[in-house]
């Protein structure tokens, strides 16, 4: 009788629990199946609709190129570029998914913040501003405008805008490829323009690009308006095998 208790018992408990775990199971909100629900996941960092947040280092991935975009994502996926958080959020998806990613922020134009407030020298936004506009022949730097577009608002289809950008991205990333932590589909033409860039040029060149505001109705230039200083391996959209 004991026995027969107990096992009596133990089904009771167990059907109590089935019905307390679906019940609780059915109370879950329901969440669409749409891609701005499982881009959630990045918008933790990059803040609502990828526009940035304020802790000056997460950058603004919202109305950039998609081909930009999807470049970054096989970058991290396929150890181009180091983050763990984006490592580990990207390792297993098909360039398919990363694509789908990709298109759905750049479609995103939330407005822009004002630019950074920042104690820099009226000598270091000339020096940056000549570096951005027009180069340093004299060290084979060609101007950041030769590539990013004349109004430094990127170029469809893969290559980014440089307004807009917190400062400490923009430091975090200068420093990333002049020690290789950061790199893309060869030949490499950041890499070797940030070696031929010494501390200072750095310095005032992000200086400069920090305190630009974005202008109004910000986009990609729809093609580049000659032929690039460099090879550049990330100017069109990488493919892969996955």
């Amino acid at each position: 009788m004991p026995a027969l208790f107990l096992a009596r018992f133990a089904a009771i408990l167990i059907a109590a629990s089935t019905a307390a775990a679906f019940a609780a199971d059915s109370a879950l909100p329901k969440v669409a199946d749409t891609i701005a629900e499982r881009v959630r996941a990045c918008t933790v960092c990059h803040g609502k609709e990828g526009r940035a947040t304020s802790d000056g280092y997460y950058p603004r991935i919202a109305g950039k190129p998609a081909g930009y975009l999807y470049n970054q994502l096989a970058n991290f996926r396929d150890g181009r570029r180091r983050n763990a958080t984006m490592t580990y959020l990207v390792t297993n998806l098909p360039d398919a998914y990363l694509r789908e990613i990709a298109a759905y922020f750049a479609a995103q134009h939330p407005p822009y913040p004002p630019p950074q407030a920042a104690s820099t020298t009226p000598e270091m936004l000339e020096r940056g501003r000549q570096l951005a506009t027009h180069g340093d022949a004299a060290k084979n730097i060609p101007a950041c405008t030769a590539c990013h577009g004349s109004a430094l608002t990127g170029v469809a289809p893969a290559i980014p805008g440089l307004l807009g950008l917190p400062r400490d991205y923009l430091i975090s990333q200068f420093g990333a490829w002049q020690i290789s932590a950061r790199q893309a589909a060869a030949p490499d033409c950041m890499a070797e323009i940030t070696r031929r860039l010494s501390a200072d040029d750095v310095s005032t060149v992000i200086a400069y690009l920090a305190a630009q505001p974005v202008p109004a109705n910000a986009a990609p230039a729809a093609s580049a308006a000659g032929k690039l200083p460099l090879d550049c391996g990330s100017a069109t959209p990488q493919r892969s095998a996955r």
